[in-house]
């Protein structure tokens, strides 16, 4: 079985903002992984958000950070 990474996906998780509480307006790969840690202790949210928090929180656990940083770097957020 191959995987292949929903690349419009990941374009979007490297450039969805936290939309409330102490890191509002924050990438959410570059929040703070023990807030991450503490979303998966306490829950996270329902939904897409929820599952954005869950997906960078393992990307940080497996040091992934960077490629995140280049997709922002390659793949522009597109202005509407």
């Amino acid at each position: 079985m191959e995987l292949k990474p929903d690349k419009r996906a990941l374009i979007e998780l490297a450039h969805y903002k936290m939309p409330f509480g102490k890191f509002k307006g924050r990438y959410l790969i570059d929040l703070p992984e023990p807030y991450l840690i503490w979303f998966r202790q306490k829950g996270f949210p329902a939904g897409k958000l929820g599952e954005m928090l869950q997906s960078v929180l393992e990307i940080k656990i497996n040091e992934l950070e960077s490629l995140v940083k280049r997709i922002q770097k390659d793949f522009p957020k597109e202005t509407k």
